[in-house]
C-alpha cells in the first residue's frame, strides 16, 4: 500500500524529534516534519493554509470552532504547554505591586486572543479578582511594528481593546510607560537586556506555579495540533494515526531522557529534575488525550466566553474530531 505524503510544520521539539528523523513512523503516512517557529507556523497556516497539519494556536482555534468557520478539525495533541504567571512584565514606575493593582491600567498584548493572554487573564480573574474589563488593551507587535490580530474580535462592549500605533513596540511602549504592564509568550527584549525600569511581577515565578498547579491541577494548554479539513474529509483515518505517532513520539522522548547511566540532554540535575516532575504531576507531567486534559480544556473554554471570544459556549468533544475521542478495548 502506499503510503499518504502528508506535511506536518511544528516546533522543534524534544517531543516530537522523533518524528523529525524517522524513529517514530505514523501508521499508513510518509510524514515531511517541517520545525518552524509557533508564530511563523501559525501565520502561514492562517493565512495560506500551507501545510496539511501544523500546530496551532488552541485559542484561535477555539474561536473559530465557536464561529463555525475553521478550515481545520484538531486531535488532542498538545505540543506547547506552558505556566504563565513568569510572563507578565510590568513597568516600575506604574504603580503595579500587586496582581490587584492591574485594574484601571494599561496592558498590552502582541494579541488579545493569543492562548498565552487567555491564561493569564483567567487566573487574574479567578485568583485575584481582576476581570478583563477591568484593564484597558493595547495591542500590536512586541518587537517589530505592525502585528495584527489573527482571529477578527467582536468583544462585549466593557473590554475595550486598541491597536498601538504601527511606528511603536510593546516592547518600547513597556520600557517608556506609555503602557504599565506587558503580557506576553514572550519575553520583551528590554527585560532580557536587563532594563532598570522592567521588572517580572512574580519574581518567584516557579514557586507561584507549583502552588498555582498543586491547587488546580492546571498545566495550561498552549497549542493544540490541526489537520487542514480536505486532508481529514478525505482520509478520517489520518486523525488516529498523527495521534499515535505524536504520543509515541513524545513517550520516545521521556523515556530516553537517559541513555545508560548518562544524560540525553545537557542538564546537570535532570534526574533531580525528572524525580521532582514526577512528585508533583504524577508519571506523564504532558499528557495528551481529551480525557486526561478536559479539566484544563474546560477552563480553557470557560475563560474564553468570559473574555468575550467565543461566539457561543463549546463543549470540549466540540473542539476535536470525533474519531480521537476514546481508546479501542482489547
Amino acid at each position: 500500500m502506499e503510503k499518504l505524503s502528508l506535511t506536518v510544520a511544528c516546533g522543534d521539539y524534544d517531543r516530537t524529534h522523533a518524528l523529525q528523523t524517522g524513529a517514530v513512523q505514523a501508521e499508513g503516512i510518509r510524514l515531511t516534519y517541517i520545525p518552524l517557529q509557533a508564530e511563523e507556523i501559525f501565520w502561514r497556516m492562517g493565512h495560506h493554509q500551507e501545510f496539511d497539519a501544523s500546530e496551532m494556536s488552541l485559542s484561535n482555534h477555539i474561536t473559530m470552532s465557536s464561529r463555525g468557520q475553521s478550515p481545520f478539525v484538531a486531535i488532542p495533541v498538545f505540543p506547547s504547554r506552558f505556566f504563565r504567571h513568569s510572563c507578565i512584565f510590568i513597568n516600575t514606575e506604574s504603580g503595579i505591586k500587586s496582581p490587584a493593582d492591574f485594574k484601571g491600567k494599561r496592558v498590552g498584548a502582541p494579541e488579545y486572543s493569543i492562548t498565552a493572554a487567555v491564561w493569564i487573564r483567567g487566573f487574574l480573574n479567578d485568583d485575584y479578582g481582576v476581570r478583563a474589563g477591568d484593564m484597558e488593551w493595547l495591542v500590536g507587535g512586541q518587537e517589530d511594528p505592525g502585528r495584527k490580530e489573527r482571529v477578527k474580535l467582536d468583544l462585549p462592549p466593557e473590554i475595550k481593546v486598541d491597536s498601538i500605533p504601527d511606528d511603536k513596540t510593546l516592547n518600547g511602549m513597556l520600557e517608556s510607560g506609555e503602557i504599565d504592564a506587558l503580557i506576553s509568550a514572550r519575553s520583551p527584549s528590554c527585560f532580557i537586556k536587563g532594563s532598570p525600569k522592567v521588572r517580572r511581577l512574580f519574581p518567584n515565578y516557579k514557586d507561584v506555579e507549583i502552588e498555582y498547579y498543586k491547587r488546580t491541577k492546571i498545566f495550561p494548554i498552549m497549542h493544540v495540533l490541526v489537520i487542514h479539513k480536505q486532508v481529514y474529509d478525505k482520509n478520517p483515518w489520518v486523525a488516529r494515526s498523527l495521534y499515535k505517532a505524536f504520543c509515541d513520539a513524545k513517550d520516545y522522548a521521556i523515556k530516553n531522557m537517559y541513555i545508560s547511566n548518562t544524560l540525553a540532554s545537557t542538564l546537570p540535575w535532570l534526574p533531580w529534575e525528572r524525580e521532582q516532575l514526577r512528585e508533583i504531576f504524577g508519571s506523564d507531567w504532558w499528557p495528551y488525550g481529551i480525557e486526561e486534559n478536559r479539566h484544563v480544556l474546560e477552563h480553557l473554554i470557560r475563560y474564553m466566553g468570559e473574555q468575550g471570544l467565543l461566539a457561543r459556549p463549546l463543549t470540549v468533544e466540540e473542539v476535536f474530531v470525533p474519531n480521537v475521542v476514546g481508546e479501542f478495548k482489547i
